[in-house]
């Protein structure tokens, strides 16, 4: 569990900001971007990461 959370605390750290928060309460720039390359394995990474984070967590509930 230690291993996942830093792990997914790592690659949501190494993530480009693409749109600020303005850019969802309709400030200028773009809201929705186009992830590409190294940019949307990252992505990609982080949510299984955060799966199997949310997994042993709910697997520490129900076994432990």
């Amino acid at each position: 569990m230690i291993g996942s959370s830093a792990l997914m605390i790592l690659s949501i750290l190494l993530q480009q900001r693409g749109a600020s928060l303005g850019a969802g309460f309709g400030g200028s720039g773009e809201l929705y971007t186009t992830r590409r390359g190294i940019d949307k394995n990252l992505f990609d990474a982080t949510i299984v990461l955060a799966v199997l984070f949310v997994g042993s967590i709910l697997a520490g509930l129900l076994l432990g």
